[in-house]
């Protein structure tokens, strides 16, 4: 059944009305009239409503809630990818499997070995689009939340709020002691709900990013014996985490 985000300002009641890009893709990719189901989810408040479309106008759809939907598709934990910024195809890949893994938010991070450079003008559009990328992946996956696509921060921003996060775990290959699986054991015995990954681009972290990060607070780990490329990092770290938070 096809899924659409809508805001709290968009439910009156038992009333639903759908707008913007939803109501071409109702019309006329899914080709729904009225008298149709579609599944409907308040971001505001992560709950999802059967509903019943009434009218079928030309910029908006007008729907009848029918009933609630019981859903329980979110994570125990909150977690946030800090991706050093790859090429544009593998940025794409990790924002679209993430969300389906259970990313809460993505932050894109400017780091010394990253190949891609983007002006200001280039960021936007970019981040738009990933947005968007993250919107379609939610609904595919059945999430209650759009995970956010955050702006572009350089890799300061991220010792700034690094006491935000119950922990800030950085996969570095150079590390050969200390493991993802003992960091989440350890978590696992707290009352973790908050943890931020830091993942370095195509070349890598550098040395001093890594110890700057330690610094501030940050938790160095290997993921095994074998060195990942960059868009397998997050897939590796966030099933490690749905196995030991979600399961």
């Amino acid at each position: 059944m096809p899924k659409f985000f809508v805001k709290e300002n968009q439910i009156k009641e038992e009333n639903v009305t759908i707008v913007g890009g939803d109501v071409n893709h109702i019309k006329n990719v899914l080709r729904l009239t009225e008298k149709n189901t579609i599944e409907v989810c308040n971001l505001a408040k992560q709950e999802s409503y059967l509903c019943e479309i009434e009218k079928v106008l030309d910029e908006e759809i007008q729907c009848k809630i029918k009933e609630k939907i019981q859903t329980d598709t979110e994570p125990n934990v909150k977690v946030t990818i800090f991706q050093g910024l790859p090429k544009a195809d593998k940025m794409e890949l990790i924002i679209q499997k993430s969300v389906e893994l259970g990313v809460y938010d993505i932050t894109p991070v400017e780091m010394k070995r990253c190949i891609v450079k983007l002006d200001e003008k280039d960021k936007i559009k970019k981040i738009e689009r990933w947005q968007k990328i993250s919107e379609v992946a939610a609904k595919q996956c059945n999430r209650n939340i759009i995970p956010k696509i955050n702006k572009i921060i350089v890799l300061k921003n991220i010792c700034d709020i690094i006491n935000e996060y119950d922990s800030v775990i950085i996969a570095y290959e150079n590390e050969t002691q200390y493991t993802i699986k003992k960091e989440l054991q350890k978590l696992k015995q707290s009352e973790t709900k908050k943890i931020g990954i830091v993942i370095g681009p195509e070349g890598g972290l550098d040395e001093k990013e890594v110890e700057i990060l330690k610094q501030n607070g940050a938790t160095v780990v290997t993921l095994g014996k074998r060195i990942l490329r960059t868009e397998t990092v997050a897939f590796n770290i966030l099933s490690n985490i749905i196995y030991e938070f979600d399961i």
